[in-house]
């Protein structure tokens, strides 16, 4: 419970709250760690700014990410930005946190000596309490903790959905891939106790939330602090005893870690999608053993080849690097051969940048950027056309489609509205005479496929009004009858919606 004292900062001279603005850069990590920060500003009295405010807020949170060559460039832009509109708001105040915080810790307030606090990756759930020390002894407050205080899950949270929730099982990463600095500054894998996982779940259901997606670093070695090899399976298994859970989704696994009983586990459980993320990096054994990978593409094809034979219409994303250190013509074309055979639904691309503190920033063998740039456009190309011939194998189905909020920008125009498949495809579809929410499901037959999206521009077949539709309209009810950034009544635990498809899954790390 929230004293008054936690509060003095978060209110003006004449008693109205103060407002936050939360900038979140990075993977879904973060975007969840930003949900908790905003959780935490609340609980502690601080109102939401309104969109769009653009650093017109009392206090700007950079929630930083650290695995692109050019973030520390993106910070500190930003923050010169806010420098003049900070000399004019007597009281505004800066902080700056995540894995750029964690990586850059005294850097960042010599380099901008007007930032008020800077926070790690470890200790987030100091926040209000170091903006109120800023405050009172008018110096910049700089705390990065080494190791994890508490598990973030146990913080308050500002979701940005009422029906799809994120639930953390574990942070850290046990993996020394060489571009990746992400174990370095979340630190190595902690597990959650898996009745504390189901306990936050059922909460979530009890309020309406019907899609959940289970998230770590390294999702599916998830056990391996607990000494239980097969703890991820059962866990899987035991959300499919969860009764109102209707969609269980889990991101970013690894494939060494990916083995037959999960398998199993995705095909037997009705409400594990038929999704999969996987990342690949490299289709050359040489790219991936210089990555330290331990897999090759023989592995990871008949990773592959078992999922499909278990769950026919799964459909399989992944994440890919173009350009790592010592990459020939021959170990690219060995990736374009993995990604023929593999058939991805999407694939999350990436040109390969130097992350400052890997093994990979200084290896021999960098690439020129034209070189780069070229295999990039080519590798997209290819998988523009796979996706597009997946999608068609679509056209005449009939899918179930959770609706969604704000995920089809022309909706308005088009009178469409637009959802995920169980798949997690994409789905554009007319609307219907009657009324249906976010968070409803709608049965409809897909009639057209682009690369990135399914249009069904038949009649909707049937809409099931759902518990999670009702939790929406709950939510927008009280949320017009409130002030911004309320907590509007919702648990203080939890997640948003998937991310879009431009975004990454999870630092394109795994």
């Amino acid at each position: 419970m929230t004293s008054s004292s936690d509060r003095t900062g978060a209110v003006d001279e004449v008693g109205v709250s103060r407002t936050y603005e939360v900038r979140t850069y990075g993977c879904q990590m973060n975007v969840h760690d930003s949900e908790r920060l905003s959780g935490l500003l609340e609980n502690a009295g601080y109102v939401r700014a309104p969109e769009g405010s653009d650093g017109d807020a009392d206090v700007v949170v950079f929630n930083t990410c650290a695995v692109r060559e050019n973030a520390d460039n993106k910070l500190y832009g930003n923050l010169g930005r806010l420098a003049p509109m900070k000399t004019t708001r007597p009281g505004m105040q800066i902080a700056v946190g995540g894995c750029l915080a964690q990586k850059d810790r005294e850097t960042i307030v010599k380099k901008a000596p007007w930032v008020d606090v800077v926070f790690g990756t470890h200790n987030i759930g100091k926040l209000p309490v170091l903006l109120e020390r800023a405050r009172i002894q008018e110096e910049a407050q700089i705390e990065i903790a080494e190791s994890l205080e508490a598990f973030p899950s146990t913080l308050p949270t500002r979701r940005e959905s009422a029906y799809a929730a994120w639930v953390s099982i574990s942070v850290g990463c046990n993996n020394t891939c060489t571009f990746c600095i992400v174990p370095a500054l979340r630190g190595k894998e902690e597990d959650r106790r898996p009745g504390d996982i189901l306990a936050e779940i059922e909460a979530l259901v009890a309020e309406g939330v019907s899609e959940i997606t289970l998230l770590g670093q390294n999702v599916n070695a998830y056990g391996s602090d607990l000494g239980d090899r097969e703890a991820f399976s059962k866990l899987l298994r035991a959300c499919g005893q969860i009764e109102g859970l209707e969609r269980v989704r889990f991101t970013s696994p690894h494939p060494r870690d990916f083995t037959d009983d999960v398998i199993a586990a995705m095909a037997e459980t009705p409400n594990v999608m038929p999704q999969l993320h996987m990342p690949l990096q490299s289709g050359s054994d040489t790219v991936l053993r210089a990555m330290r990978r331990s897999y090759r593409q023989e592995r990871f094809l008949g990773i592959i080849e078992k999922v499909r034979a278990a769950i026919p219409h799964a459909a399989i994303s992944t994440d890919i690097i173009v350009g790592f250190p010592g990459e020939t013509e021959e170990d690219f074309e060995q990736t374009m051969h993995t990604v023929r055979e593999a058939r991805f639904a999407n694939a999350f691309t990436f040109q390969y940048s130097k992350r400052p503190g890997t093994p990979a920033a200084d290896m021999e063998g960098q690439i020129p950027k034209e070189v780069v740039q070229e295999r990039y456009m080519r590798l997209v190309a290819l998988q523009e056309e796979i996706s597009w011939e997946e999608n068609k194998k679509q056209v005449g189905r009939r899918l179930e489609v959770m609706v969604a909020e704000g995920e089809g920008r022309k909706d308005g125009t088009t009178h469409r509205l637009s959802g995920r498949a169980p798949d997690n495809r994409l789905v554009h579809f007319t609307k219907p005479e009657s009324e249906v929410r976010p968070g409803d499901v709608v049965t409809v037959e897909i009639t057209y496929a682009a690369p990135h999206h399914l249009l069904a521009e038949g009649p909707t077949t049937s809409v099931r009004r759902t518990r999670a539709g009702d939790a929406w309209e709950k939510r927008t009810q009280e949320a017009a009858a409130k002030p911004a950034g309320v907590l509007l009544g919702l648990p203080k635990i939890g997640v948003p919606e998937p991310l879009p498809e431009a975004a990454a899954p999870a630092c394109g790390s795994h």
